[in-house]
C-alpha cells in the first residue's frame, strides 16, 4: 500500500504543478509595447528639462572660471605691476616667459577651455574693465542668447 500511495502523491503532486503553472503566464507583447511607449513618453518629458540643467551648469561653471581667472590676474599684477599684454595672454599665469618679478603659477594647472570646449577670450586693455576675460558660449560666435550667450568677467 505505501507504493500505491506514493505514486498517487506523485501524480497528485504533478497535477497540481501542471495546473499552477497554466495559472502563471508572461507578458504579451502588447503589454511589453504599452510599457515601452509610456517610457518613451516620460523621456520625451523629462529629457529636454535634464539637457536645459545641463546647460545652466555648463554657464555657472564659465562663472565660476572666470572669477578664478580675475583672481590669478590680479595676484600676477601685485607681483609683477601690471596684467599680462594681449600678446602673452591667459598662458602667462601658467609660465613665465621672460617676464621679471614673476612669482608662479598663478593657475595650478594649464588654462582650461570653457565648458563647451573653446578657449578663453584675453583682451587687455579691456573694453568693461582693465581686462577682460570671456566665452562666446556653445556657439562660439559673438552674441547669442541662453546657452549660446556671451559670459563675461565684467559680468
Amino acid at each position: 500500500m505505501p507504493f500505491g500511495c506514493n505514486n498517487l502523491c506523485q501524480a497528485e503532486h504533478i497535477l497540481m504543478k501542471q495546473k499552477r503553472l497554466k495559472n502563471q503566464r508572461g507578458f504579451s507583447f502588447i503589454e511589453l509595447l504599452i510599457v515601452m511607449i509610456i517610457l518613451g513618453l516620460l523621456g520625451s518629458l523629462a529629457g529636454p528639462r535634464l539637457f536645459g540643467r545641463q546647460d545652466k551648469a555648463r554657464q555657472k561653471a564659465t562663472r565660476i572660471q572666470l572669477e578664478r581667472f580675475m583672481m590669478a590676474l590680479e595676484a600676477f599684477r601685485l607681483d609683477v605691476g601690471r596684467y599680462p599684454t594681449e600678446q602673452e595672454g591667459l598662458t602667462a599665469l601658467v609660465t613665465n616667459s621672460g617676464i621679471e618679478k614673476w612669482k608662479g603659477a598663478y593657475l595650478k594647472k594649464v588654462v582650461p577651455n570653457d565648458p563647451w570646449g573653446n578657449p578663453y577670450n584675453y583682451r587687455q586693455p579691456g573694453e568693461h574693465g582693465v581686462v577682460d576675460i570671456y566665452s562666446y558660449g556653445q556657439d562660439n560666435l559673438p552674441g547669442g542668447e541662453k546657452e549660446n550667450a556671451d559670459l563675461g568677467s565684467w559680468e
